[in-house]
């Protein structure tokens, strides 16, 4: 099984200042912006755990998508 493709760290900062620290990756970072505009365009909040954990998932499968796009078009 092949390893997520997380982009690398969404905002790198100098490893000689903070070796332990590596960010947020820029897979994080595109499912938050998605799920902002998930959530953004519900017209009722969700009732059901599952729906909530839904759009996660969904919000993740836009991330690998662009993230896809991202190295196909590099």
């Amino acid at each position: 099984m092949s390893a997520c493709n997380d982009g690398g760290p969404a905002y790198p900062v100098p490893s000689d200042q903070y070796p332990e620290f590596n960010g947020m990756t820029l897979r994080d970072y595109f499912a938050g912006q998605a799920l902002a505009q998930i959530i953004g365009s519900l017209v009722d909040w969700p009732d059901e755990k599952s729906e909530i954990t839904a759009h996660a998932e969904v919000a993740y499968m836009y991330s690998d998508a662009m993230l896809a796009a991202r190295e196909a078009t590099s």
